[in-house]
């Protein structure tokens, strides 16, 4: 648009009515969800130059298709876009990815993310779970220096798996609900989060709680070198003996939170932050529980750069 046609236009924008005005501005919200989205692609495309089939880097451009930029390998004589091989291939509406993305970095529940997104809640959980493939699996490994450990539980949950919560017998719970009885029982899914005190994070969720389950996890976590601090758990001390790692454990049941340099108060305090946060979902599906985890873990880095949807779409993107 030459100059004099914007001036024209701008010129005319204090005769639009308070409809038209909205409908502008949601026009202009898509350009510029448009805008976020193309960058972040171009960055894709800039750090995986190969082909995804092959990964030959003898590439070549070969027309657009649906708005982007379509690329033929010489080798496979395979043809793709940038989106080829992510959890975004195929999805549609490419307007409303960057709102999806500041969906996210919200925190909104299924039912307010469809508001949001002016899109059915089925749309926007499926929305969720594409974003979300890849950050589940972002995670810190062998973490340095000193690293804390403690359990968290999550109660088992089939929400929204009709037939799954048949085969176990019991009636659905309501938002959340609560375990049947007192205390930690097969109705509680064992989440092991481990922290270094630079603020690295893991987490594994466990098949059931025992020695063995963690065994099999420690050595993705922890560096040979890294000093393991835990509370009092019986089942951490025989996993760490197991794998001959150095251990130092608190009597927190006799009120020691502290020795020295010794403590778990950076564990305990995500563990504290991830629970209140879980809350507004009213219950996970524990087949979804590390899509959540993931999604946690992301937004928990992000507060200590501040927090902005774009990082949650490049992450989306695999960039």
């Amino acid at each position: 648009m030459r100059e004099r046609e914007l001036k024209d236009w701008l010129g005319g924008l204090n005769r639009l009515t308070a409809a038209q005005r909205e409908q502008l501005r949601q026009r202009l919200e898509s350009v510029a969800s448009l805008d976020e989205v193309s960058a972040a692609l171009q960055r894709r495309r800039s750090s995986h130059p190969g082909c995804p089939h092959c990964r030959s880097l003898g590439v070549v451009r070969n027309g657009h298709a649906d708005g982007l930029q379509r690329y033929r390998c010489r080798t496979c004589r395979r043809s793709f876009n940038a989106l080829t091989g992510t959890p975004l291939a195929r999805l549609r509406q490419r307007d409303k990815w960057w709102v999806q993305a500041q969906v996210l970095e919200l925190g909104l529940s299924v039912r307010k993310a469809a508001r949001h997104l002016g899109v059915h809640r089925t749309t926007a959980f499926r929305w969720r779970h594409r974003f979300l493939a890849l950050p589940r699996a972002l995670k810190a490994q062998a973490l340095q220096g000193v690293a804390e450990a403690d359990e968290t539980y999550e109660l088992r949950s089939f929400k929204g798996q009709p037939q799954r919560l048949g085969q176990q017998s019991r009636a659905a719970r309501k938002r959340g609900g609560h375990a049947a009885r007192r205390g930690l029982s097969d109705e509680h899914v064992p989440v092991l989060v481990l922290r270094d005190r630079s603020g690295a994070t893991t987490d594994y969720v466990l098949p059931h709680n025992s020695k063995a389950a963690v065994v099999q996890v420690l050595p993705q976590a922890l560096a040979c070198d890294t000093l393991l601090c835990t509370d009092g758990s019986s089942m951490l001390a025989a996993a760490a003996r197991a794998l001959n790692i150095e251990h130092h454990a608190l009597n927190t049941l006799k009120g020691e939170r502290r020795r020295g340099a010794w403590h778990i108060q950076n564990v305990n305090a995500y563990h504290s932050r991830l629970k209140t946060w879980m809350r507004r979902f009213n219950g996970v599906a524990t087949s979804y529980l590390e899509n959540y985890l993931g999604w946690f873990r992301a937004l928990d880095r992000s507060t200590q750069s501040g927090t902005h949807p774009t990082p949650f779409l490049c992450l989306a993107l695999g960039v």
